[in-house]
């Protein structure tokens, strides 16, 4: 069950984080405006709190295992929010990351 718990709870750091990241570049380059960016502010805020919540006590081992979730997500909301298609290497790369995530936090120790 922790397992579970701390997917889920990468899961939601990375639509936090990278939909907050992803407002503010609405906000600026797309020029929605303030409202898209203090949004994203807020969603980036939100991804503090969840990243506290993981089971591990080790904030350099979370923040090192989220950013292999980060490029793995980034590539997804890439692909559902603006229509981008990751090519073999983008595949590839994020399923190294995604190993790498489970090495760092899963790893009997």
């Amino acid at each position: 069950m922790t397992v579970l718990r701390s997917v889920l709870l990468f899961v939601a750091a990375a639509v936090c984080e990278i939909g907050g990241a992803w407002l503010i570049w609405q906000g600026v380059r797309e020029h929605r405006g303030w409202v898209w960016i203090g949004a994203g502010v807020v969603a980036l805020g939100l991804y503090g709190f969840v990243a506290t919540l993981q089971p591990d006590a080790n904030f350099g081992r979370i923040l090192a295992a989220y950013g292999g979730v980060f490029v793995a997500g980034s590539l997804a909301w890439g692909m559902v929010a603006d229509g981008f298609r990751p090519d073999r290497y983008d595949v590839i790369g994020a399923l190294i990351c995604l190993v790498g995530v489970g090495v760092i936090m899963y790893a009997p120790r």
